[in-house]
């Protein structure tokens, strides 16, 4: 009845006067509700009929907060301080102001003060914890948040918050001792059970992860993210026609994600259900177009079955929406060698060299293409920079052996040859395959013919 009033008395601009405890109702109901124009209003009117309250101060004190006013804030914080000095919202809400600012350890000490006048101590806790979080103190900070759930086994916000912390410092084990201390206590909590089984899955203890998920979608069948970490356990114990069944229970429960195709396509693949992969990976594509995994694994699939113009295609969009990701064009590589379109194999061996991909194979890539368009030279240079990083293997030692040949630097080629020889003997078949010239060369055959002896 007050906001029916209050309003009314807003559109007649008419006078009312309102008790205090309707003036708090029609404020916290506004700043509940957004409104936050006329909580304004209210307060204004409010403390017009009630100078003298403390609350309606406080409530002032909150819009400033809001409006970034903090400054006004602060000085009305002392003003409230100085008649009582022991209002744990005074604390509370300078804390707020510091923590706006930046100063999370001013913010603290103000909280730990607060402590000392209030009753209602979880609120404060809950603020104080995530000051700790905020400077990266995650040990503090799971102490207090973990008072919070000692108060509250139902504050799943404060059991997450603990959770993270023990995840921040990596202490698993420890978080596996806390969660299964608290599902003893709290056993039908579907939250307690997924952190649980969280824990297990990061510490690679699949069995025992897969166990807790299995709580946690027992008690709440509808829980999502239980099927999804329940699947990707059941994954990695290679169970994935189950995890399939997981995976798809998602996509019943809520709206298709391109995640869950991605996974279900994934799962098929490993059971070398390859139709069935190639058809949750286009559903994943078709549900989001831009999610460049997606067309990738099109093209993998497609360049293993040895459909290279669809692989193509694949890959090609892949890179449109994520360019700069180097085995994205080494698979671009890969595929233009098989169609023949070596310009293009050359362009994208090179773009991986710019993305700092410098693999020995994207080297070695780059200088067969070269040596095939016959740029011998600049294939000779690509290997030149291959050795400072790559020395005495094999890959490049006959490849500058065939190249300074095929150039007329016999020489080179020899010292080369005989290095090749030495790091090793057997790969001279790559002179065969890759410059046949020169290893049908009568010196060549003299010099493997007397090396394969001298070895023997």
């Amino acid at each position: 009845m007050c906001l029916v009033k209050f309003e009314s008395m807003l559109k007649t601009n008419s006078i009312y006067f309102f008790d205090l405890d309707e003036f708090e109702e029609i404020i916290i109901h506004y700043l509940d509700v957004g409104k936050h124009a006329l909580a304004k209003k209210a307060v204004k009117l409010g403390l017009q009929q009630h100078p003298t309250s403390i609350d309606l101060k406080l409530l002032q004190v909150e819009i400033y907060i809001f409006e970034d006013e903090l400054d006004k804030a602060y000085v009305l914080l002392n003003v409230i301080e100085r008649l009582e000095p022991n209002n744990d919202e005074v604390f509370i809400q300078k804390a707020t102001i510091c923590s706006k600012r930046g100063n999370h350890k001013e913010a603290i000490i103000l909280l730990k003060n607060a402590l000392n006048f209030t009753d209602d101590k979880v609120d404060i806790w809950s603020l104080l914890g995530m000051e700790y979080l905020y400077l990266d103190n995650f040990k503090d900070a799971r102490l207090t948040f973990t008072k919070c759930v000692n108060v509250d086994y139902e504050d799943y916000s404060a059991l997450y918050n603990v959770v993270y912390c023990f995840d921040m410092e990596k202490e698993h084990k420890e978080a596996i001792l806390y969660l299964n201390s608290y599902v003893q206590k709290n056993p039908y909590c579907e939250v307690a059970w997924h952190q649980l089984g969280r824990q297990y899955f990061i510490l690679k203890m699949y069995e025992e992860a897969l166990k807790s998920f299995d709580y946690a979608v027992l008690i709440d069948e509808s829980f999502i993210g239980g099927y999804l970490e329940k699947a990707k356990t059941l994954e990695e114990l290679e169970r994935y026609k189950e995890a399939i069944d997981n995976y798809l229970i998602t996509l019943e429960l809520d709206d298709a994600t391109s995640f869950a195709f991605v996974r279900i396509g994934e799962c098929y693949e490993k059971l070398e259900n390859f139709d069935e992969a190639i058809s949750f990976y286009q559903k994943a594509v078709n549900e989001d177009p831009l999610l460049d995994k997606g067309w990738m694994l099109l093209a993998n699939l497609n360049y293993e079955a040895e459909n290279y113009e669809q692989a193509s295609y694949y890959i090609s969009e892949a890179l449109k929406i994520e360019e700069n990701n180097s085995l994205y064009w080494r698979r671009y590589a890969e595929i233009n060698l098989k169609l023949n379109f070596y310009e293009e194999a050359l362009m994208s061996f090179e773009k991986c060299l710019t993305l700092h991909d410098d693999a020995l194979e994207i080297y070695i890539g780059l200088t067969d293409v070269l040596s095939f368009l016959g740029q011998f030279n600049d294939a000779i240079e690509v290997l030149i920079n291959c050795q400072k990083k790559y020395k005495n293997t094999a890959e490049v030692a006959y490849r500058f052996a065939g190249l300074f040949f095929i150039v007329n630097k016999e020489d080179s080629g020899f010292d080369y040859l005989i290095e090749a020889l030495k790091i090793d003997f057997d790969y001279n078949v790559v002179l065969k395959e890759l410059y046949p010239i020169v290893y049908e060369n009568e010196k060549v055959q003299n010099l493997l013919s007397n090396y394969k002896k001298a070895m023997e």
